[in-house]
């Protein structure tokens, strides 16, 4: 049994993947090539949003959306504890500070509630986090950063086709940003990532800086970094959206199912918030002893995976250099607990209920 099964999904595209290869091999642009406008336009209709900026990966991503807001030494930028260390380490790069306030203790995403406490002179931005496939309650934080005149940068990594109240996911805040690892909800056959925005003036500033802040051959008007996206990636991305509508409803499903499925069992399932369409790009659990599930899974020949045993305000390479507000008890116990399933598209019924089963015999019944 696969955590994630990426050879299934290949196999109806497959045909149209190497023709697409071809055709790039053909012509010969492998940088910034033809399929790469094509596929930021079929990627900002997706979303809603004006524009789409294609980037070398999910940290170029919210690098050069850091970047384009112009946040630098001594600014801080709120956002969570509980998430991919990208999160914050590109705010570091840039000589800011990341700030840190504690999660929401049901849908682990950034707590609106704490975000006002921590805002102060230096702060320069919020950047919340759609944890495992679910948006963070946008309206309520891009309200907060409005009164105070904040940009808000979706860290959409993990919820790349996901809703919030009817619209998707990236096309929420003043940017979206989001990744295209191959284990994402939408990934390509490396690394890869976007930005979106409805902002004239950062859509050209973000375009100028994924290719050396450049606005033309050999004029740099800003310092930017070596952020494109190869053309052969957007060339499985273009051909992967044929499928990536169904693929979400197929996540959303298989997520409600395996509630269903534990909804008796000892352990805490996802709480999808109302209003919310989850992609589940993990499926997660909380348990009391984890490691005793996995193992037990593990026997089983069930794949398990923990991510973010160790929150960000505890990473040595970020302890020096953020700043925490107030307590991050929800983060802490939530990082000690979470043990994601096997979940893609692909996941067969027998499959599904033979992990639920041995979930349920696992942990027991409540």
């Amino acid at each position: 049994m696969q955590f994630i099964d990426l050879k299934s999904q290949q196999q109806p595209i497959r045909a149209d993947i190497e023709q697409r290869i071809a055709k790039i091999l053909d012509h010969g642009q492998y940088i910034l090539g033809p399929e790469i406008g094509e596929m930021e336009q079929v990627l900002a209709e997706y979303v809603g949003a004006k524009h789409c900026i294609s980037v070398a990966s999910g940290t170029d991503a919210l690098l050069i959306a850091l970047m384009a807001l112009e946040i630098g030494s001594g600014d801080e930028v709120i956002t969570t504890p509980f998430s991919f260390i990208a999160t914050a380490e590109v705010i570091a790069l840039l000589g800011a500070t990341p700030v840190f306030v504690d999660v929401d203790d049901k849908t682990y995403n950034l707590d609106p509630a704490k975000i006002e406490a921590a805002i102060g002179p230096k702060t320069k931005a919020i950047m919340p986090v759609g944890i495992f496939g679910q948006c963070a309650d946008m309206d309520a934080i891009n309200a907060i950063a409005a009164t105070h005149g904040l940009p808000v940068i979706e860290d959409a990594a993990q919820s790349f086709g996901a809703e919030y109240k009817g619209r998707k996911s990236c096309g929420l805040s003043t940017i979206g940003c989001t990744s295209f690892f191959p284990a994402k909800p939408l990934g390509c056959y490396g690394d890869g990532g976007a930005c979106f925005t409805d902002d004239e003036a950062l859509d050209a500033r973000m375009r100028e800086l994924r290719n050396h802040g450049q606005d033309r051959r050999y004029h740099h008007p800003r310092v930017g970094i070596n952020g494109r996206m190869d053309t052969l990636q957007a060339a499985v991305i273009l051909s992967k959206m044929s499928l990536f509508p169904d693929e979400v409803q197929k996540r959303s499903a298989l997520g409600a199912k395996y509630s269903q499925l534990l909804a008796e069992a000892n352990c805490t399932t996802p709480h999808i918030a109302d209003g919310n369409l989850c992609v589940y790009a993990q499926y997660t659990l909380r348990v009391a002893d984890r490691d005793s599930l996995a193992k037990q899974l593990g026997d089983n020949g069930i794949p398990t995976a923990v991510h973010y045993p160790v929150t960000l305000d505890q990473q040595p390479a970020l302890a020096s250099c953020c700043r925490v507000s107030g307590e991050l008890n929800n983060a802490h116990k939530i990082a000690e607990e979470v043990i994601s399933l096997p979940m893609h598209p692909y996941l067969s019924d027998d499959d599904q209920r033979t992990i639920a089963n041995a979930v349920r015999e696992a942990v027991g019944d409540l």
